[in-house]
């Protein structure tokens, strides 16, 4: 699905959330698939998928910033698109020295954009569906701190970022079932 099939201009956010939150957990369960298959090294696919991984985020960032103007400000979105671009240079940059160093990237954007998405779910907690977004943001937290901590153990592997996308993904197609049940409510 294109991003711009995701936009739509609805009165409600709610059912251009629900597409983008299914789109974001298909996307991490392929996404955490690939890096698995190729997560032993540091080469030209990993590094892309790593790239890749906050370039689609920034990305859904976008998309969630104009499906959702009728909701209100979207601060906490467009710190999201900041902080998913700085990540996006920073994993680049931190995959010429290794993995170590990719696991502090990946693990202080897990944080930052962790506390960023457990705002934006507190903030949106009328619309349903949100307590997902709301666990998910602080573990992301939790699990960005793991992963700082990860680097500087010896045989540091990208695998656990594999298990970190799939269960994002996990909580993206909780909000998105969520959200349909409560779109059926009203």
């Amino acid at each position: 699905m294109s991003a711009s099939a995701v936009v739509t201009a609805e009165a409600t956010p709610a059912p251009a959330l629900r597409r983008l939150y299914f789109t974001r957990f298909g996307f991490a369960l392929v996404w955490a698939g690939a890096l698995f298959a190729t997560a032993s090294t540091l080469g030209p696919v990993s590094i892309a998928l790593l790239v890749l991984y906050p370039l689609f985020d920034l990305a859904a960032a976008v998309v969630d910033v104009r499906s959702s103007r009728t909701a209100g400000p979207a601060k906490g979105l467009y710190a999201n698109i900041a902080i998913s671009a700085l990540a996006c240079v920073g994993l680049a940059l931190a995959a010429a020295s290794g993995i170590p160093a990719v696991l502090r990237v990946w693990g202080a954007w897990a944080v930052v954009s962790g506390l960023t998405q457990l705002g934006v779910g507190l903030s949106r907690r009328a619309l349903g569906g949100q307590w997902a977004m709301i666990i998910s943001g602080a573990i992301s937290t939790v699990a960005g701190t793991s992963f700082v901590l990860q680097a500087a153990q010896p045989g540091a592997s990208l695998a656990s970022l594999a298990g970190y996308a799939t269960l994002g993904g996990l909580f993206f197609l909780v909000s998105a079932v969520r959200l349909s049940r409560s779109a059926a409510a009203h």
